[in-house]
Order: C-alpha cells, then sequence, then structure tokens
C-alpha cells in the first residue's frame, strides 16, 4: 500500500502466463486492437492514437514529451511536486526551455498564476500533473487550466500516472492533448506497458515536426506504423506486459469506470476518515485529496522511516515516506487498484497505529478504527 505499485489482480498474473505469440501474430493483433479500445474507455477519449508504451511510465511520459517538445520551444512546468521536476528534466532534454509557475508541495497549481505565467512567457507546451504521487495532490480545476493553454495556442500534456483508472479523469471533456500514465497504480498492472493518448492535433503537431524527436524507441512517427494501421515491425512489442494490461483493463470496463472511481473514493475515504480520528492529518487539503496517494502526516517527534519499517517487519505491509520537501514529513499510503479493498485499510491503521504507539505518539487507534468502519458500513 505505497506509492506503487499496487497489488496485481490474480487475473492479470495468469493473463502474464499465457504462451507467447509472435508480436506480428494475427492472434496478438487482435489483442492490439483490444487493448488500444479499452485504454480509449479507461481515458474517456476518442483518441485514434492511443497505445501501450514499451516500458515503465516513465516511458510513456517521455514517449509523450519528446515527441511533443521540439528544441527551442517554451515548456511550461509545474513546480509543486517530484514529477514537475521530472517533467522538466525531460523538457530541457527534447531541447526545449523550461520555465515554471509555482506552488508549494502539497497545493494544486492555481489558475489565476498558470494564467500569469502564460501572459508572460507564451509557453508552445504546458505540463501539469494531475495526481502528485509525491504530494498526495489532485489538480482540481483541469478545464480551467487546459482553456487558458488553448487560448495561447499551447499544447497540453497532462501526467495521470496515479490517477487513470481510480480518480474521475475526462481527457476528451476536459480537452487535454496528451495523456500518460502507468499501468502499476490504479490498474494494478505489472509495469512494462504505459499507456499514452494523443489528441489527433497532438498527433499531427509530431507528424509534421522540423526534426525528429532525439529517441527512436520512442519515436511516435515510427510507433504509428506498429501502433497504427499497417501493423508493421518496429520493436518487439513486451508480450506478456500487453497480455497483462489487457486484463487489467478488462477488469476495469468489467466493473465499469465510474464504478471504480466510487470505489476508490470510499475505500480511500474510510482510510482518512481512519488516520484523521487516529489524530493525524492529511498533507493536502479536502478540495484537493488524492484519493490513490494519500499523504498522512508523521506526528511531531516521530521517526516515519522507523514506522515505516515497523509496518513493514511486523505485518508485511508496504508504505513509503516522502520525497524531496515531503522526506520524513509525510507516510504516503496508497490506495490504488486491487489493494483498493477494505480488508487492506482495516490492516493499514491497525499496522500505522501500533507502529506510531511504539514511537510513543499520542494516536487514539480505537478511534480511528471506528470511523474507518463508519464509512465503510457493514461493506
Amino acid at each position: 500500500m505505497g506509492p506503487g505499485p499496487s497489488d496485481v489482480h490474480p487475473r492479470v498474473l495468469r493473463a502474464m502466463s499465457t504462451p507467447l505469440v509472435g508480436h506480428l501474430d494475427p492472434s496478438f493483433i487482435e489483442i492490439m486492437n483490444d487493448v488500444q479500445e479499452l485504454m480509449r474507455y479507461v481515458f474517456r477519449t476518442d483518441n485514434q492514437w492511443t497505445i501501450p508504451v514499451s516500458g515503465t511510465g516513465s516511458a510513456s511520459m517521455e514517449t509523450a514529451i519528446g515527441n511533443l517538445v521540439e528544441p527551442g520551444e517554451t515548456v511550461l512546468v509545474p513546480s509543486n511536486g517530484y514529477f514537475g521536476g521530472r517533467m522538466a528534466s525531460m523538457a530541457e532534454r527534447a531541447g526545449g526551455t523550461v520555465v515554471r509557475v509555482d506552488a508549494p508541495w502539497g497545493e494544486p497549481l492555481d489558475s489565476a498564476d498558470v494564467q500569469a505565467a502564460f501572459d508572460e512567457h507564451q509557453p508552445d507546451v504546458f505540463g501539469f500533473v494531475h495526481a502528485e504521487t509525491s504530494t498526495g495532490v489532485r489538480q482540481p480545476n483541469v478545464p480551467e487550466l487546459t482553456r487558458i493553454a488553448h487560448a495561447h495556442d499551447a499544447y497540453v500534456v497532462a501526467d495521470c500516472v496515479t490517477s487513470l483508472g481510480g480518480v474521475e479523469l475526462e481527457v476528451d471533456d476536459w480537452d487535454i492533448d496528451v495523456a500518460y500514465a502507468g499501468p502499476q497504480k490504479c490498474l494494478s498492472c505489472p509495469p512494462g506497458a504505459s499507456p499514452l493518448t494523443l489528441s489527433d492535433r497532438a498527433m499531427d503537431k509530431v507528424l509534421s515536426r522540423e526534426h525528429p524527436t532525439r529517441s527512436w524507441y520512442f519515436d511516435l512517427s515510427l510507433l504509428e506504423g506498429y501502433w497504427g494501421d499497417e501493423r508493421s515491425y518496429h520493436h518487439t512489442a513486451p508480450i506478456s506486459n500487453v497480455y497483462a494490461i489487457r486484463e487489467a483493463l478488462r477488469l476495469v470496463a468489467e466493473e465499469g469506470i465510474e464504478n471504480r472511481w466510487g470505489r476508490h473514493l470510499r475505500v480511500a475515504g474510510a482510510l482518512k476518515a481512519g488516520v484523521e480520528a487516529m489524530g493525524l492529518g492529511l498533507n493536502p487539503t479536502d478540495d484537493c485529496w488524492l484519493p490513490s496517494l494519500n499523504a498522512v502526516v508523521a506526528p511531531d517527534g516521530i521517526d516515519a522511516d522507523d514506522a515505516i519499517d515497523y509496518v513493514l517487519e511486523h505485518y508485511d505491509l508496504e508504505i513509503a515516506s516522502g520525497l524531496g520537501a515531503l522526506a520524513g514529513d509525510i507516510f504516503r499510503i496508497g490506495c490504488m487498484g486491487y489493494s483498493a479493498r477494505p480488508e487492506n485499510v482495516a490492516l493499514l491503521v491497525a499496522a500505522l497505529g501500533e507502529a506510531l504507539e511504539a514511537q510513543g505518539a499520542d494516536v487514539d487507534v480505537a478511534a480511528g478504527f471506528d470511523a474507518m468502519r463508519g464509512v465503510l458500513g457493514d461493506g
């Protein structure tokens, strides 16, 4: 129950044991078609250019930024979390000039600040993190941000690594040009084939670049030959990972994407109620709380790393500490995909409470457990 990977559903594990076929075998092409259609469903998009990138979530991130950003273009990125910094690094490697819109770690971007940054810098590309894994913050006003960007004729890239399949996300309705994610979070799939979607407008920009992208492997103008209508060879796809993500996406479709959002909200809401009743706070405010990644503030005088070690040693349960500016100050507790189950939350509340009591923290574990059960009810 850390920031990822989450538990993998048994059906996904079984799918990975399916015997291999060739990556151009007719039966595998049918699987590719399934993956693309299911991925469109989960992203809530009709984008033709919706594919799993061969690699982890950072691979889909680099594919998005490396293809959309051309040398000399100005790229606006956020400063309010670890993965905004990774966006900046990738944009610089792509030859972009990076400017930042500032917000404290643990807070979302303010629309007025984004507007001011656009007026000052006139960026060509704007990247934001929908679900910041390092801080537990969900960006709440996405349509306002995309409206500002498109009024300046900029392209919008959304990091949805910790939101896809667990938190409301509407790529088409929110007018997002490019969105990428990782499979190992709310999709509960092993890393290796990572979701990416581009609008026709964004893909037109990619295909009309003056300079080829600096990566051959992640060059979408080449990958379109494999994932587009031709189904021609580019590289050997990670066959077992494609099996896995198809099964993970099928599980989402069977549950229903809106039902799945609701489950994450309910189960993570029980976790939130439990730790708050115990006497702990969450780093973000309620209006930007991220159900899939809960940033619980460590009590004063407590060594967060010792508590994390205690939970792992005594309960075989993994949670994580903060990153960057929040290192040592928070516990990052994932409630994602197959891990977002009542029994896991109950174990977490008990284990974390015991770990904190072992260090002398003033926490009310019984109150936390009662509050958690109150949210979950008989379910």
